[in-house]
């Protein structure tokens, strides 16, 4: 399945993943908590996603970098500061957030499980296949940096 690797822009991804797991909330069944707790959670994770992501583009932005990751092989600097120190995928992280606060909305135990599906693609077609283009830019600088900081959290 290598032709899925760098394909599937990670934005557009979390909008397909928005609308699958509406989609299994409105055919599975809801868990039945009230909308004001729901909403209070999506609204906490969609904010706390969003400064995650944010402080990714910030980092990368601040070194003059891509921020496509379609095109990894276009990293001209190495991120290792800021939000970089805790997790080397801050932006996929925020995204993950973002959809569990999607399937807390929608009242759905299956929504929610269904982000694993998402770290699971996005670890498989995303992050594997930057992680072996930015070792053969970056070497062991980068491989160091894989040893030091986790890849999700």
């Amino acid at each position: 399945m290598k032709f899925l690797e760098l394909k599937v822009p990670p934005v557009a991804l979390v909008f397909l993943f928005i609308a699958w797991m509406w989609w299994l909330s409105a055919r599975a069944g809801i868990l039945g908590i009230d909308h004001a707790p729901r909403l209070a959670v999506f609204s906490f994770l969609t904010f706390v996603s969003a400064g995650i992501c944010l402080a990714g583009v910030l980092a990368f932005k601040a070194q003059k970098t891509t921020v496509n990751p379609i095109k990894p092989e276009s990293s001209s600097s190495l991120v290792q500061s800021g939000i970089y120190r805790f997790t080397r995928n801050p932006m996929y992280l925020g995204m993950a957030l973002f959809l569990v606060g999607c399937g807390v909305f929608f009242d759905s135990a299956y929504a929610i499980a269904s982000v694993l599906l998402f770290v699971l693609y996005m670890t498989k077609f995303q992050i594997q296949p930057e992680e072996s283009a930015l070792t053969k830019i970056f070497g062991q600088a980068f491989i160091d940096y894989m040893r030091t900081t986790r890849r999700w959290l």
